[in-house]
């Protein structure tokens, strides 16, 4: 018996003194365990990334234009079309940055509109020379002498008419058309008669 208590006293001290090790070495013995792998340096080749060769661009707006607000009052006779071709810029441009949602909403003269910053043209010098002896033709419309006129993007005879306060016949005539129906192009250079014409 002696022998025995002797065996379990042996297996208890060794099972104590496994477990005094185990604590010292700071292990949870909690079933875990956390194999470290060694990890030698690779064979593969880094690429450093690639540089870009395009300039560096630092605005958004398109090349040629003023880049800031401006301010335009609404003269007897503009158009939305007139305005927009002033500036160099879009009906729909000029429309939206206004908050308007159609050309039937374009403001009456001596009104204040913004032009937005892709204008390509900085407070344009509105250069109408008044001929006192041609009266208007219809009211709203200034005094102006006969010139020539680009044609622009969305222009049409009826257009070009009410921009500039001509009757039909006078247009036709100060062209030598034989009918309205006329195609004009931009960009085509074409007569303007006298205003009240």
């Amino acid at each position: 018996m002696k022998s025995m208590n002797r065996t379990a006293i042996s297996a208890a001290g060794a099972i104590l003194s496994l477990l005094m090790l185990v604590a010292s070495c700071g292990t949870e013995v909690s079933g875990s365990a956390t194999t470290v792998v060694p990890v030698g340096p690779t064979d593969f080749a880094t690429i450093p990334p690639a540089q870009s060769t395009l300039p560096v661009v630092s605005t958004t707006l398109p090349p040629g234009s003023v880049g800031v607000e401006q301010t335009y009052v609404v003269r007897s006779g503009d158009s939305p079309i007139a305005v927009a071709n002033l500036f160099g810029i879009t009906v729909s441009e000029l429309l939206s940055w206004n908050g308007l949602v159609a050309a039937t909403q374009f403001p009456y003269p001596g009104a204040t509109m913004k032009i937005p910053p892709t204008a390509m043209v900085n407070n344009p010098v509105i250069t109408i020379a008044p001929n006192v002896s041609v009266a208007p033709s219809a009211p709203g419309c200034d005094p102006r002498p006969a010139g020539t006129y680009k044609v622009a993007t969305d222009d049409s005879i009826y257009i070009i008419r009410k921009k500039f306060c001509v009757s039909l016949n006078a247009l036709l005539g100060a062209n030598g058309w034989s009918s309205s129906s006329v195609i004009i192009h931009p960009g085509q250079i074409i007569n303007i008669p006298a205003s009240g014409t």
